[in-house]
């Protein structure tokens, strides 16, 4: 899981500016985070305070030592490490009336992600740290030098900023995290995958999808490297309109047609679905029906969306005989 760690002795303005944000040790321990993630790999759910975005991640891998918050934040001002990673937003487009996608070119060199992983999002003016999944895949990063983000609206302080404050050359830093990743090595065993989002919790099925595609690429190209099994993504939200990156998951299915397909499921459609979407459009949630038929030994699944739906799922996939260490979750709030 680990990631190459950059060292160097000279922090950029950019993280300068930061680190003026903690500038004493009481103040980092003063500062109240709000939670926009929460990752958990094959574990049990409890019920639980509403924590702050840095104590709900505190178990799960960052790209850095392993070490507490304070002697972090020491080595950090000391130029020891520097592993929270300078980007410029160099693109921004409304995905939907609620969601914003930012694009983000990343000056680091040795920043890198696994597709399903999420960031730490840090804002020079804002004394709040965001935690956002990357919605891009770890292929575009490599070619491009860009990830992306696709954020909705709520009054968290990070996500009011991206809304209202945030345009083209706003300078922001990145630091990596998450335990819920797809990472397939050549040497692996070919696997399916089925895919289970609900509402924004596509944001890392998403990226895991597009990595894929990346595998299907690579083996009609270069015949070698990891070989990918089928994808089947069943995605639900509220209505057609809060269905993200559709034309993307349109443009993979017919890319890939016998390899990717996808379901969409919309709860509170009011609005008449149109007639170019209504053979992929379903009302009502997932059914159990559909799960089943995927069910199979080499099988995984990944679920992301709000925990009842976790909960219920996970569930419904044990009593299916789907063995837990093939089911891997991440619960968004």
């Amino acid at each position: 899981m680990a990631h190459t760690i950059s060292a160097g002795f000279v922090i950029p303005p950019l993280l300068r500016g930061i680190a003026r944000i903690f500038h004493t040790h009481s103040a980092l321990l003063q500062l109240k985070y709000s939670a926009l993630c929460y990752c958990t790999v094959n574990g049990t759910m409890k019920s639980e305070r509403k924590a702050d975005h840095l104590e709900r991640t505190a178990n799960n891998f960052r790209q850095e030592t392993r070490s507490s918050t304070i002697l972090f934040y020491r080595k950090y001002q000391s130029g020891q490490i520097n592993v929270i990673s300078p980007a410029k937003v160099c693109g921004i487009t409304n995905e939907s009336e609620t969601v914003k996608r930012l694009r983000l070119a990343i000056t680091n060199k040795d920043f890198a992600f696994k597709a399903g992983q999420w960031v730490d999002f840090f804002i020079p003016e804002v004394a709040v740290v965001g935690g956002f999944s990357i919605c891009s895949s770890p292929g575009l990063l490599e070619k491009e030098g860009v990830l992306e983000l696709a954020v909705k609206y709520t009054p968290h302080p990070p996500a009011h900023w991206i809304h209202t404050q945030c345009s083209l050359d706003s300078e922001v830093a990145l630091r990596v995290g998450g335990n819920f990743f797809f990472d397939p090595q050549p040497a692996d065993s070919p696997v399916n995958l089925v895919l289970i989002a609900g509402g924004v919790g596509i944001n890392p099925l998403f990226s895991i999808l597009l990595h894929a595609a990346d595998f299907h690429r690579n083996q009609d190209s270069e015949g070698n490297g990891y070989k990918m099994g089928t994808v089947k993504l069943c995605y639900s939200a509220k209505s057609i309109d809060e269905l993200l990156f559709k034309n993307n998951i349109f443009g993979l299915m017919n890319e890939f047609p016998e390899m990717i397909t996808c379901s969409f499921h919309v709860t509170r459609q009011s609005s008449q679905t149109s007639e170019e979407l209504q053979p992929y459009i379903t009302e009502g949630r997932i059914s159990e029906k559909e799960l089943e038929q995927h069910v199979s030994k080499d099988t995984l699944w990944y679920i992301c969306g709000p925990p009842p739906m976790i909960e219920s799922i996970s569930k419904l996939l044990e009593n299916f005989g789907v063995p837990t260490d093939c089911i891997y979750f991440e619960k968004w709030w």
